[in-house]
């Protein structure tokens, strides 16, 4: 009797195959509101989801895809790779070890890329961390890319762009990731010097080294929406300074009210405000009327207002 009642018996056929099910990947759960959402929407969407807004991560590659014109990018010092200078080994961590898991699973060798492509046509260089490679951090290899990269830019006469996720100088390293902040440091004073911009896009997260050297020193700082950006994290800060921070602390709003980064602009209109950035330091009267009005008239012209 039980073998009777099944919704699909034995020795009969079934309607449905397999293959007929629903896919797994059909949906995405949004890591801001919780709710489910169409993958295809939400990758059509840059990875914002259309609901709350909420702006997940992108790795290195798919900022590339969203931000340069296509079959533009030409990228340098691909083969550059980490050591293991320390021979890092703790009870729970092998650097060796993880570095070869690391490339294994993002096809990469280091946590940040970098290369030459345009954006509308106008020509800048262009580096950009992933935070899936050991949260971003910055070891040896990410901060010669960097200073490469600064130093690229000085030599052709071209911007700067660093796309900045990272959770610091890497741990496992030592003292030649410290290192990095002073070296990147100088070979952004030698791009200043031959007249050209950098900007900073900070992502979240990005703090510690990272923030206190190359992502913050910049011409102009643009963050995405809710961003958290840093040097030491809010916890730390409060069991230091014995007081509750505010709710929104750190954030890229936060820091747009305090003055400490010029934009905060969503994903959908980053493409469009970069390439007047970088149209700006090509004058146009437009431009510098558009600048002279104000701030408010500044962001108007940037946004295509």
């Amino acid at each position: 009797m039980k073998d009777f009642l099944r919704r699909t018996q034995r020795g009969f056929t079934s309607s449905r195959k397999p293959e007929q099910q629903i896919p797994e990947d059909l949906w995405h759960k949004c890591a801001g509101c919780k709710e489910l959402i169409s993958a295809k929407q939400f990758q059509d969407n840059a990875k914002v989801c259309p609901r709350c807004n909420y702006h997940e991560r992108l790795d290195a590659n798919e900022w590339v895809s969203l931000l340069l014109d296509p079959d533009s990018w030409q990228e340098q010092d691909a083969a550059l790779a980490p050591a293991d200078p320390l021979g890092f080994v703790s009870p729970k961590d092998n650097y060796a070890k993880k570095l070869q898991t690391l490339r294994e699973s993002t096809h990469r060798q280091e946590a940040a890329i970098s290369g030459i492509g345009t954006i509308a046509e106008q020509p800048l260089v262009l580096c950009v961390s992933d935070f899936a490679f050991m949260g971003g951090s910055m070891g040896a290899v990410v901060g010669e890319k960097v200073a490469r990269s600064a130093e690229r830019a000085a030599d052709a006469g071209m911007p700067l762009l660093t796309i900045n996720a990272s959770g610091g100088a890497r741990m496992h390293e030592g003292m030649l990731s410290l290192m990095q902040m002073a070296k990147v440091s100088v070979a952004l004073a030698r791009l200043g010097e031959a007249g050209q911009p950098h900007i900073s896009l900070l992502l979240d997260n990005c703090y510690g080294g990272v923030t206190a050297s190359y992502a913050s020193a910049a011409d102009i700082m643009l963050a995405e929406p809710r961003a958290h950006v840093g040097f030491a994290g809010p916890r730390v800060i409060e069991q230091t300074i014995r007081q509750k921070l505010p709710a929104d602390f750190q954030s890229a709003e936060f820091l747009l009210e305090h003055g400490m980064v010029d934009m905060v602009v969503p994903r959908a209109e980053l493409r469009a405000v970069l390439g007047r950035l970088i149209g700006l330091y090509t004058p146009k009267a437009h431009a510098v009327n558009a600048f002279a009005s104000g701030n408010n008239g500044a962001q108007a012209f940037l946004r295509g207002a």
